[in-house]
């Protein structure tokens, strides 16, 4: 169980516990929306960190994985969210095509990134750590024909992913719109990259989150970001 200031969070029966990636993708990602999705929930914490942020928010998940998708309802019925979050144990494409319809403001994904890598042995893990190309190019292209007009879709990536995700975006007309590349220390190469993609061709904005100021030390920027979730600060 992983407390926070507003919720919990109960990780069993999860291959992809609570981690950086999606605690820094629910605390950075923008907007003023209405209709949320989050896209391969987990545990819910990135479902849970924006309903506490968007007080007016509706929020769908989607998780294709059965025994965390029942996770992360038990903690969408434990938050003081609960009426605003609504669970669905199906993949991505499942969703779609069950609701054609919907629009999304804001949608939000800390997918499976490692392309065409060596698998982890067992089947949960490879099914949350790993996905192919053709992952990508279907996300984006569902992304692409269900955010609003002036949605946004935020992915948080490793630095290789990043760039196939960038070419297979703007091939189904979704617009790099800004990019956090994240650092564990301000002297190290970025490890991750936040982007932000729309249908809105945009001047690209461009910044830097680091994590640590030395060993086991947090930033200011890293504290002042999670302060409203991490009882530590």
């Amino acid at each position: 169980m992983f407390q926070f200031k507003q919720f919990s969070v109960d990780q069993s029966n999860c291959a992809m516990k609570i981690n950086t990636d999606g605690v820094l993708l629910g605390a950075l990602a923008e907007g003023d929306p209405t209709f949320i999705l989050d896209i391969g929930t987990g545990t819910g914490v990135i479902a849970l960190m924006l309903a506490q942020r968007f007080g007016k928010a509706r929020i769908d998940a989607v998780e294709i994985d059965e025994s965390a998708a029942d996770t992360a309802e038990g903690n969408f019925q434990n938050s003081p969210f609960v009426d605003r979050l609504s669970i669905y144990a199906v993949g991505f494409k499942d969703f779609f095509e069950r609701h054609p319809s919907r629009q999304y403001d804001l949608i939000v994904s800390n997918p499976p990134f490692y392309i065409n890598s060596l698998l982890s042995p067992t089947e949960k893990k490879q099914l949350a750590k790993h996905a192919d190309q053709l992952f990508f190019e279907d996300m984006l292209t569902a992304v692409s024909k269900h955010l609003s007009a002036q949605g946004a879709c935020w992915l948080i990536l490793p630095l290789q992913t990043a760039e196939l995700v960038k070419v297979i975006a703007a091939s189904v007309g979704l617009h790099l719109n800004k990019v956090i590349s994240v650092k564990s220390f301000a002297a190290k190469e970025p490890h991750r990259k936040i982007m932000a993609l729309s249908c809105v061709q945009c001047f690209i904005t461009e910044e830097q989150f680091v994590i640590y100021e030395s060993e086991g030390v947090y930033t200011q920027q890293h504290t002042n970001t999670l302060k409203e979730f991490f009882t530590i600060f």
